[in-house]
């Protein structure tokens, strides 16, 4: 298993700096942002991306400088809401996603990263997620979202992926359609094989959802295709007052129930060795990419924290490596 990182958190950087700081670090795979929320920044340095879909060149280059430091490319990611009410955000998020598998399957990727999106009610507004079954008109949102908008589109989206042989791997994120392992395999189940998880266990705790228990039903159901390495701490005294749906800013760090946290600062040592097994259990053995969002560590302390973590639970044996032949 490698340890990766999503690039968006260089943002402030260009991408030879960026890179240049990842590989010094010890990190063996990068994320890029490819559009909608992440932006394009570091893909915007190297032409762009209807350069890099375009122009064998351009690729070439982006690969240089990433292979040449010793790093890979784990994904493309285009977080967005391709089901947004506003026509015009939901052009452009589904314009990023369309791209960003044209270039994925041009650099010999396997996976673009994205959310599914959330869709407005069937009387229109903004997105609107809905959380519990009643009143009635919260199930006839839901009947709307998933079955006249949701599961349409990645249908026409996942035979997308497989002309292509891409496949997308959504973040379960709370305040969209598929927030939890169940709507991440009743969108899998409705809409093709092609869509799938990034596995994010940082969106999973706050929501009352033991990280461990869905790799196990995500992992033997061929779901999972990516891995976000993110942590959250829970308040127990702020969470005992109001729960979690806490919707205070994420800067309010003092007040809210849950926080991100580096790698580490959420959860120990031991659950991030068995996150790691559990995964390697269900036959993943890919990247953890890391996504820093912990507004109480500088970007360095932070990492410096994650790679500490991580490093002692991505064991560089495989089971048997460590036994070799004797003459």
């Amino acid at each position: 298993m490698k340890i990766g990182i999503f690039t968006a958190l260089f943002h402030d950087r260009p991408i030879e700096e960026a890179l240049d700081i990842i590989a010094g670090a010890g990190i063996k795979a990068v994320e890029f942002g490819g559009g909608a929320y992440p932006g394009t920044r570091h893909l915007d340095d190297v032409g762009g991306i209807d350069t890099l879909i375009s122009d064998e060149g351009a690729r070439k280059k982006l690969l240089s400088l990433t292979e040449s430091r010793g790093l890979e490319i784990s994904a493309i990611s285009v977080h967005g809401n391709p089901l947004h009410p506003d026509r015009s955000i939901a052009a452009e998020h589904h314009e990023a996603f369309r791209k960003a598998v044209l270039l994925a399957e041009k650099l010999g990727l396997g996976v673009v990263n994205g959310f599914s999106g959330c869709p407005a009610g069937p009387r229109g507004g903004d997105p609107n997620w809905v959380t519990c079954p009643w009143p009635d008109e919260f199930r006839d949102i839901l009947n709307y979202q998933w079955n006249e908008v949701g599961i349409p589109y990645w249908k026409e989206q996942n035979a997308y992926l497989a002309e292509h042989n891409v496949k997308f791997a959504i973040e379960a994120h709370p305040g969209f359609i598929v927030y939890n392992p169940e709507t991440v395999l009743k969108l899998r189940a409705a809409a093709g094989d092609n869509i799938g998880c990034n596995f994010d266990p940082s969106h999973f705790w706050w929501q009352g959802i033991d990280p461990i228990a869905a790799v196990r039903v995500l992992g033997p159901a061929g779901a999972i295709f990516h891995v976000h390495a993110k942590d959250t701490r829970i308040d127990p005294i702020n969470s005992g007052i109001n729960g979690n749906l806490d919707v205070k800013s994420y800067g309010d760090i003092a007040l809210r129930s849950w926080v991100f946290r580096s790698v580490g600062y959420g959860h120990g040592q031991s659950w991030w060795n068995d996150f790691v097994t559990n995964l390697r259990t269900v036959g993943y053995d890919w990247v953890l990419s890391i996504e820093h969002e912990d507004g109480m560590m500088s970007t360095k302390e932070g990492l410096t924290k994650a790679l500490q973590t991580l490093e002692i639970a991505v064991v560089k044996e495989k089971p048997g490596e460590m036994f070799w032949a004797r003459d």
